[in-house]
């Protein structure tokens, strides 16, 4: 197993990395980890996309759910009937964002080893980031700007407060979100200043692209008359 994943992960990621580095960043190992980390979100694209859509529709279908919920608690049968009704007008699949995390999470970690394994070798002159960022060592400036990121693109995913919603009833799923506003970015803090900044930078520009792409998700669904 540790084999395919070195060769079909691991390897062809360095390779990519070594290739921009030599041809594409002037030899500026931040700069091609920037596009490094471009490249590896325009390829991954559909699938972030479809996991950022399916966490916001989530939580905006949360008050429906909990209705179905409570209007048929006695009988489970039209309670599932009624809930996959929800589900197929509104094209969710409860169940995507565990498979799209299993398809993402062997890429990411082969992107983290790398950064953690190889900035150090020979073949990076210099793991510099404009000449004065050494991406090979801890920068709390870069974990500060990783979780700034994080934290407006999970305040953006939230669904927003409806008028005339009950502020009475609580809603796990909103109490949950809100909570890892902060949460998800003191994490993010955390882990990141005790690792090479070249793992802050990643997960800024990729933090990056998903704000953008949470904008135009807000937006889409701002469309849908029932929402």
């Amino acid at each position: 197993m540790g084999s395919l994943f070195n060769i079909y992960l691991y390897q062809p990621i360095l390779s990519v990395l070594i290739f921009i580095y030599e041809n594409l960043s002037f030899h500026d190992l931040g700069l091609a980890i920037i596009i490094l980390t471009i490249l590896v979100r325009v390829v991954l694209f559909p699938l972030f996309y479809k996991s950022a859509k399916d966490q916001s529709l989530m939580q905006r279908l949360q008050p429906k759910i909990k209705k179905i919920q409570d209007d048929h608690r006695h009988d489970k049968e039209k309670q599932t009937q009624a809930l996959l009704a929800l589900y197929k007008e509104h094209k969710f699949n409860p169940f995507s964002g565990i498979f799209l995390l299993l398809i993402q999470l062997p890429i990411l970690i082969a992107l983290y080893q790398v950064f953690l394994k190889e900035l150090n070798q020979s073949v990076f002159t210099s793991p510099y980031f404009f000449g004065f960022i050494n991406l090979s060592q801890k920068s709390l400036a870069m974990a500060v700007l990783a979780a700034l990121l994080q934290y407006y693109q999970a305040k953006l995913a939230l669904a927003p407060n409806k008028e005339g919603e009950s502020k009475n009833q609580p809603n796990p799923m909103a109490s949950m979100g809100k909570t890892m506003v902060y949460m998800g970015p003191i994490i993010t803090l955390l882990i990141l200043s005790n690792l090479p900044s070249a793992l802050g930078l990643y997960w800024s520009i990729s933090t990056a692209f998903s704000l953008a792409q949470q904008v135009y998700i807000n937006k889409k669904l701002k469309k849908i008359s029932n929402f």
